[in-house]
């Protein structure tokens, strides 16, 4: 599967008109909805062309930090949970939920994460609580659990001011903001790699099931 192809499905997949997640979440009779703050560094080249729908044959390898601020699934919340997949694009994805997450609220994730996320459900070989490390500062984002780090910073423009994008296809992009890889590593049994100067955004996800 190319990367575009993938980047594509997990939109579709996220995406509140999306039939499959639609009849995945009345199937299970569990509505949902949620908004996340997204942070991404991968090993394209900046811009990443898979955020616009542009096709590319190279590897991609990716740390892509979810931290969900708002939502639930049948009720139950799910601001609060956060989690990490680390990826190759198309052919694996492994899961790392913080595990200073309550009980119920791992319940939650565990209801909604085959309906909102898809694309990683599908293609998912682990997944396992973890701890996990997030620093936001004005310029900088830095995440790490046992098996991966990332550390990227903003990229500015015109008068020192960030460098965003609007209306990228996927829901997962909203205020996309533009950054650069300083450390992009992981290291399991599925995979090895280390990256800098890289792909980095962070972005606003807004998704829910179709009523």
């Amino acid at each position: 599967m190319k990367r575009r192809e993938f980047n594509a499905y997990l939109g579709a997949a996220a995406a509140a008109s999306t039939t499959l997640g639609s009849a995945a979440a009345l199937a299970a009779g569990a509505p949902w909805a949620l908004e996340a703050d997204v942070a991404e560094c991968c090993s394209c080249e900046i811009p990443c062309p898979c955020n616009f729908g542009r096709r590319t044959d190279l590897q991609c390898n990716g740390n892509r930090l979810i931290q969900i601020t708002q939502g639930s699934i049948d009720g139950a919340d799910l601001a609060g949970v956060s989690f990490l997949a680390t990826f190759e694009m198309g052919e694996w994805v492994r899961i790392y939920v913080d595990d200073a997450i309550d009980e119920a609220h791992h319940a939650a994730f565990e209801k909604v994460f085959p309906l909102a996320f898809q694309g990683f459900h599908k293609l998912m070989v682990a997944k396992e609580r973890v701890p996990m490390t997030v620093t936001r500062t004005a310029t900088t984002v830095a995440y790490t659990v046992p098996d991966s780090a990332v550390e990227m910073k903003l990229m500015t423009g015109l008068g020192g001011k960030p460098i965003t994008i609007d209306n990228l296809p996927s829901p997962a992009f909203y205020h996309y903001t533009q950054y650069e890889s300083v450390v992009h590593r992981h290291k399991s049994d599925s995979a090895e790699f280390s990256h800098s100067g890289t792909n980095g955004f962070t972005s606003r996800m807004i998704v829910a099931s179709t009523a």
